[in-house]
């Protein structure tokens, strides 16, 4: 009974982060994500100095780190990414041809 009760904690507890994640955007296009990242990195400032003062702990801003600067192009990194798939299929003939002769020597190397 109690590893049931644990499943179901557990899995309302993802449906509820996959839900957040799907309303904030962070499911969708880059730029629907772009703009979830903007958004956060202007409340979250806010609201962590909101809770810090609430709970009586002093932070200063120096303690605080800055937040990440992402420079990240989606379409840049495909591109990339297609760039060097195709350029390791145009020599992948040659490659195999070199590896076969490579091979054949070592077989005879062996042989003798």
């Amino acid at each position: 009974l109690l590893s049931i009760f644990r499943f179901l904690i557990k899995g309302g507890l993802a449906g509820a982060a996959v839900y957040v994640a799907y309303d904030q955007g962070l499911l969708g296009s880059g730029t629907e994500g772009a703009e979830a990242l903007k958004k956060a990195q202007e409340t979250l400032p806010p609201a962590i100095q909101e809770w810090t003062d609430y709970l009586g702990w002093e932070v200063r801003a120096a303690q605080l780190p800055s937040t990440p600067k992402i420079d990240f192009s989606l379409s840049a990194s495909w591109n990339k990414g297609v760039h060097t798939v195709m350029s390791a299929l145009s020599v992948a003939p040659t490659r195999a041809c070199e590896y076969t002769v490579e091979g054949w020597k070592y077989v005879k190397d062996l042989v003798k």
